[in-house]
């Protein structure tokens, strides 16, 4: 495994749309990590304890989304903002295509790069967050414990939608809580935070929807045609499994993994386990 640190990995990228910033660690083919949403959320704190297993065979490089606090925000909602800015920095560095892997809201944004610009991913890595609910109820209950947070921040609240986020409980740390803390109280995170999960925000959503024509992205996801693995667990309370069945369906070339006693960090959870999954699977 190759020893990777924060100081060492850290880069900066000067766009026409401000300052990118990432981690970057291996060689070889590129790699593509995109991390998810949510209170002190980042791509570092997402894949540190994986980024020495993919830097074996991979050049590696961890991208932070404008907006969450590390690159420099932009306007737009952080969705859109984020595909855009896998883009600016792809093209920034001279990769015309490479494998991508999306941790939730990351695997959101790597579907619909997939969609629009099939021919700059070679292949997907999805982990939960991608699909429609088809039996669970819509917000999850860690999707509502998240809003609750958003729209008024304490430590009590954050701990609830933490513990939500695993099956084991132990992971929810003294150390994890108070990072997450100071990087969820940061302006620029929180202002995306509104934008994204606030209940204003979400209602203003649900009223979109229903009077748009606009059909949802997951409803278009049978134009993915990367060869793509959705990678779940099994006791995720944010996004449930079963909204693994329609990407299943829909994508051409999907497989599924589910591992069990694991929640919504399946790369931290089921750490060896999914790293072995998504090597095989990238070597293919």
């Amino acid at each position: 495994m190759v020893n990777v640190t924060y100081d060492e990995s850290k880069r900066e990228l000067q766009t026409d749309s401000g300052v990118l910033r990432y981690h970057e660690a291996g060689s070889g083919p590129p790699l593509i990590l995109l991390h998810g949403s949510g209170p002190g959320v980042t791509g570092w704190r997402n894949y540190r304890g994986n980024l020495g297993v993919f830097a074996e065979n991979f050049h590696c490089y961890v991208l932070e989304f404008p907006g969450f606090g590390v690159s420099d925000p932009v306007k737009g909602h952080p969705v859109l903002t984020a595909g855009s800015s896998v883009i600016r920095f792809m093209d920034a560095l001279g990769i015309e295509s490479a494998p991508v892997i999306g941790n939730s809201m990351g695997g959101v944004v790597g579907v619909n790069l997939a969609i629009k610009k099939p021919d700059r991913v070679s292949k997907l890595v999805t982990i939960g967050g991608v699909g429609p609910n088809v039996f669970s109820p819509s917000p999850s209950e860690g999707l509502r414990l998240l809003q609750e947070f958003t729209d008024a921040p304490d430590r009590d609240k954050l701990v609830r939608w933490l513990t939500a986020m695993v099956f084991d409980r132990a992971l929810v740390t003294d150390e994890l809580i108070e990072e997450r803390w100071e990087a969820a109280i940061n302006p620029d995170a929180q202002q995306t935070a509104q934008m994204m999960y606030g209940s204003a925000a979400f209602a203003m959503q649900q009223e979109f929807m229903a009077a748009s024509d606009t059909p949802p992205y997951w409803s278009m996801m049978h134009k993915v045609s990367c060869p793509t693995l959705l990678t779940w667990g099994r006791d995720d309370r944010v996004s449930p499994p079963d909204m693994a069945m329609v990407p299943m369906r829909l994508i051409p070339q999907a497989e599924l993994h589910v591992f069990p006693n694991c929640g919504h960090w399946v790369m931290i959870e089921a750490k060896r386990a999914f790293e072995s999954a998504v090597g095989e699977f990238l070597s293919r």
